[in-house]
Order: C-alpha cells, then structure tokens, then sequence
C-alpha cells in the first residue's frame, strides 16, 4: 500500500479527454489516487506534474527530478505517445529515456509504476501506421520487466479499451469510462480494490460501440488543428503547468463521480 503518488507524463496521465463540468481534467491517475485512498487507513498524498502535448524528452527534462525529490512513495510514468505521432521517431531512443528515467526512480528508493497508453489505432486515420509503432513500442518496454521495485501496466495490450466508448470525441484521448478502465488495470496490478461504484466491469460487460466513422467535421475540428500545431512548432501543451505540482491529501469523498 502506497501511501505519497506522483505522476508524471503528457496528455495521457494529465487526463485530456475527462474534463469536469468546471473545467478541470480528472483522468486516470487521479482515479488511481482516490483508489489508494479509499484503501487506506492513512492519508495519501498525490501530485500530478504531467502536461499535454509533451514529447519524452522534454516530459523527462521537466519533470522526472521535481519528482524524485518530491520522495513519493511511487512515481508513475507514461510518455512517447506523442514521438510516435511524428513523421521519424527513433523508437530505441524513446525506449532508452524510459529505461533511464525508471533506473533513477528505483535508484531514489522510490516504486516505479510504468504504463503503456491505450491503442487508439483503431479509429483514427492512419491507425495502421499508429498501431504498428505501438505495437514496436509497447514490446520493447515490456521485455524490460519484471524488474525489482517496478510495476509495469499494459494497457496497450488491454484489446477492450479499443471500443469507441472508451474514447472522447477527438479519438486521440480517452473519456472518463476509458481512464476509470486504465485505473482499475493499475489499481489491479498493485493489488490494491477497484471501487465498486467506478462501474468498470459492468461497462466492460456491456455490449460494444459501433465503428466510427471520420467526417468532415471531424478532420475539421480535430486533424486539421493537430496538424497547423505540427507545422508551426506549437503544442497543446504551450503554456502550461501542471495541475496538483507539490503533494497534496486526497479526499475520496470530494472527488466528482463517474
């Protein structure tokens, strides 16, 4: 049991796509601080240092050491999403910086939670080319474990988060069923209960969505801004800060439902 969180990451682990009705970001580390919190006898503490939009390097450069010297209890890290997204990606770089950061994690005496993003391949254009450099990415980082003091979650293999529900409108950022279903597989694989009213496995055993289609409204709203952000250098993340920068109590019983 975990009692101090961080994480750090880009859009994934900020918690695009789960937006409150205020205009924050919820998402699914936040579900899995809340879980560790509801589980525990003592306080948790939580910190999210993740900012949309950042490629690995520049994620690392951030916000590996405000983490570490921070001495949480665990640090999760998820990123390369967005350097597979690029026209050339070194993939043995991006699975190198991982390695590294996690290394320093372990080094600091802190638990190093790992998890690969869920496969939006499906549903947008050019998945193919998506999923197969996921695919490249997610087995490399996998034959990196199991390792001493580390948990790795494979959400990139979890072939049900590829149902249409599971995904904001964008097709890129998983919804607020999508990221409770990403907390209930780290709250999973770190032994610790998935709340019952999260609903997981009641959506889960539903029946699926229908395939999407792409319209032009959609390549309107979505693609076509992705790209101009592309072409002149900018990111979604441009301005930013992180949302919860220093550890901070959870409260289970303030945090919104699902």
């Amino acid at each position: 049991m975990f009692s101090s969180y961080i994480a750090i990451g880009d859009s994934f682990t900020e918690g695009v796509g789960d937006e409150l009705p205020d205009g924050r970001t919820r998402g699914w580390a936040d579900f899995v601080a809340v879980g560790l919190a509801a589980a525990s006898p003592e306080p948790v503490l939580y910190a999210n240092l993740a900012i949309r939009g950042r490629k690995l390097a520049p994620l690392l450069s951030e916000q590996l050491s405000p983490a570490i010297a921070q001495l949480p209890q665990v640090i999760s890290l998820n990123g390369g999403g967005n350097d597979i997204m690029r026209p050339k990606v070194s993939m043995q770089s991006v699975v190198t910086m991982l390695e590294s950061a996690a290394n320093s994690v372990t080094e600091a005496g802190i638990h190093m939670l790992m998890l690969s993003g869920a496969n939006p391949s499906r549903h947008l254009p050019l998945g193919a080319v998506m999923r197969k450099r996921g695919d490249e990415l997610d087995s490399a980082v996998r034959a990196l474990f199991p390792r001493a003091n580390m948990t790795f979650v494979d959400n990139w293999a979890d072939e049900g988060l590829g149902d249409i529900r599971y995904w904001s409108s964008d097709k890129l950022h998983l919804n607020a069923l999508g990221h409770a279903r990403v907390a209930s597989n780290v709250l999973t694989a770190l032994r610790v209960p998935v709340p019952a009213e999260w609903g997981v496995e009641e959506v889960a055993n539903a029946p699926g969505g229908p395939r999407s289609r792409n319209t032009v409204a959609y390549y309107r709203e979505y693609v076509l801004p992705w790209i101009g952000r592309r072409l002149t250098g900018r990111s979604s993340g441009d301005g930013r800060t992180a949302k919860i920068p220093t550890l901070t109590p959870v409260d289970p019983a303030t945090t919104p439902p699902l």
